[in-house]
């Protein structure tokens, strides 16, 4: 039984990383995918003949989500194209990580705008629609970042600690017309970002793992999926950690 089978889902920030997870497992479990790129062309295109063969609708939208307007006519073509949208990920962000004494103004803005305003961005403007078919479900990427606090990551954290705050509130305003909200806390995922930590930074992570292993993007698209389906129609306004037991 395929889970999300002819729903349909808006990814931010989906190709590559996690994004480009949850993209083919939602085609895979055999929703039509929507994805948002911005620097990484060629993926985000190579992205959309990867999601058809699984036998879905798809297509790529250039697009900023933490730009309102670019936001507002994403949602628009979205619904346009597909009919309707039943699940919202968003999954797009940055890092600028430097200690806080070092940490400049544009480094704080640029990830506050990119990881936090961009969620305010898409799920203010795909609200309307929802709440007009009595159901949705929107999932926000955060991080056990967010949770826990890191060192030299103050603005990141402060980013994902808010989108919690976020999800928590939407979850209460949405929840009488069907729509849920939940966000999904990964903690060290395998990803081309991760692939260029030195390979010492690399082990003390490891040590700090339950289970003894890095995740993977599958990890999290899994537990997104379980959001996104009926699965989860009890559950709204909930963060769910993927991190092997590191906030154990």
């Amino acid at each position: 039984m395929q889970l999300v089978h002819d729903k349909v889902a808006l990814i931010t920030g989906a190709s590559k990383g996690i994004g480009r997870g949850i993209a083919k497992k939602f085609a895979q479990e055999g929703a039509h995918v929507a994805f948002t790129y911005l620097s990484s062309v060629e993926q985000g295109e190579a992205l959309v003949h990867e999601l058809e063969a699984f036998g879905i609708k798809a297509k790529g939208y250039r697009s900023d989500a933490s730009d309102t307007q670019q936001a507002e006519e994403l949602i628009h073509a979205v619904a346009t194209d597909f009919g309707k949208i039943d699940i919202l990920v968003n999954n797009a962000g940055i890092t600028k990580d430097n200690l806080l004494l070092r940490m400049t103004e544009e480094q704080w803005d640029d990830v506050m705008r990119i990881n936090l305003k961009s969620i305010f961005n898409t799920t203010r403007a795909i609200t309307k629609i929802m709440m007009k078919q009595r159901s949705g479900s929107i999932i926000n990427i955060t991080s056990i970042v967010g949770i826990k606090g890191n060192a030299g990551q103050a603005n990141y954290a402060a980013s994902k600690a808010g989108m919690i705050g976020f999800t928590k509130s939407v979850a209460l305003e949405l929840g009488s017309r069907g729509v849920r909200c939940n966000a999904i806390a990964p903690g060290f995922i395998e990803t081309e970002m991760t692939g260029k930590l030195n390979e010492e930074v690399v082990k003390g992570w490891l040590q700090t793992i339950p289970l003894k292993r890095a995740g993977t993007a599958d990890d999290v698209a899994n537990a997104c999926l379980f959001l996104a389906s009926d699965l989860s129609t009890y559950i709204t306004g909930q963060t769910l950690p993927v991190c092997g037991g590191m906030l154990t």
